[in-house]
């Protein structure tokens, strides 16, 4: 119904912003990541998806066209509603979620805050066979079960899993196997 909006930020909320289009002031629901990016005053072009319910009709905003039909396809898995679709779009990118349904690593969608062990490893069997690889998630390796533990020790550290496999793709390629090592080489990514 509400594709595309183009507006002036002139709020921005704990998980939402305000978006004024035309004198009237839409609040829009937003990715964590997104709404760090915005800043009030400034202009700003969402791809939307409208949520309509018996008691309230609900915008979502998104940066890409990829992120809004991921947000879509999720919603599609049974149990998964639209906090929890943005919660994961919140916490990940579209190629981290590429990689963890395509790499069967559904531990790493069980990490996003809302989404428990049965739903993430149903969002990865629903999003398998309709999100497509991209070539750049082709050339990426299966991720190693010692990076698998970085990754693990790094979300218990606090950072998040957009954060942690950032830290591990900056880990050198000629870098020593040991999981002790690889980790202080992760940790030095966010000095």
């Amino acid at each position: 119904m509400i594709a595309t909006l183009r507006g002036e930020v002139t709020q921005i909320e704990d998980n939402a912003i305000i978006l004024e289009v035309g004198g009237v002031g839409l609040r829009v629901f937003v990715p964590a990541m997104l709404r760090t990016k915005l800043k009030a005053g400034e202009a700003a072009f969402l791809f939307t998806h409208l949520v309509v319910r018996e008691d309230a009709l609900t915008l979502y905003g998104f940066e890409s066209q990829a992120d809004r039909e991921l947000f879509t396809l999720l919603l599609g898995v049974d149990g998964v509603g639209p906090k929890v679709a943005l919660s994961v779009l919140s916490t990940m990118t579209l190629d981290a979620v590429q990689r963890a349904v395509f790499a069967d690593e559904a531990d790493l969608l069980s990490r996003v805050p809302g989404v428990g062990k049965k739903t993430a490893q149903k969002m990865a069997l629903h999003l398998k066979d309709k999100l497509k690889p991209t070539d750049a998630l082709a050339r990426v390796a299966v991720m190693s079960d010692k990076d698998s533990e970085v990754l693990a020790a790094l979300t218990a550290l606090g950072y998040s899993v957009v954060e942690a496999q950032a830290a591990i793709q900056a880990i050198p390629k000629d870098a020593p196997d040991d999981v002790e090592e690889r980790l202080r080489l992760a940790l030095g990514y966010f000095q």
